[in-house]
């Protein structure tokens, strides 16, 4: 039986550290949290510009659609509370939206900023399109689900968070 050595090396083009599957592992959240936080940063502009949706009553208002879906909703309690004051409500969705969008594409506080993005997809699962059958037709679930990815690994390359992390260590690698 012969032995020898192998000689092969293995080239990656987006970094020389390893291989291209590493280099596609690195960066394969990067279009999840571009999709998710342009779509955060538009639907809470979108909100905050729409007047109609800023009311308490009314065709388009957000507490219109609340009475809507309050006797589908699994929660009806979530329904009641932000039946208490919608306008304020609807505010706290469009900010908590806008802020999770900009924390998201910018990477500052990344981990906590889809945390956000995934609870308010959650609440809005469970009160706007909780009824929607079949479920897969509702969308707040999905966007829920792709929260998880970004919940669980923040975001490590391109961020705000990965430059204050290189910054810390001295290594000046905002990767």
């Amino acid at each position: 039986m012969t032995h020898g050595l192998r000689t092969e090396t293995q080239t990656s083009y987006a970094d020389r550290r390893g291989t291209w599957r590493d280099a596609a592992a690195r960066y394969s959240l990067l279009p999840l949290r571009v999709f998710l936080g342009v779509t955060f940063v538009y639907a809470g502009l979108d909100k905050l510009t729409d007047s109609a949706f800023m009311k308490a009553s009314g065709p388009g208002s957000l507490g219109d659609t609340m009475h809507a879906v309050r006797g589908s909703s699994a929660i009806p309690a979530l329904v009641d509370l932000a039946l208490k004051s919608p306008v304020g409500f609807g505010y706290a969705i469009a900010l908590g939206e806008l802020a999770v969008g900009i924390g998201v594409l910018v990477g500052l506080l990344g981990r906590l900023a889809a945390l956000g993005g995934a609870l308010i997809s959650l609440s809005l699962w469970l009160t706007v399109s909780w009824a929607t059958t079949p479920y897969y037709f509702g969308n707040d679930l999905a966007y829920l689900m792709a929260w998880l990815p970004l919940v669980l690994a923040g975001t490590p390359m391109f961020s705000l968070d990965a430059a204050l992390r290189a910054r810390r260590r001295g290594t000046g690698n905002y990767r």
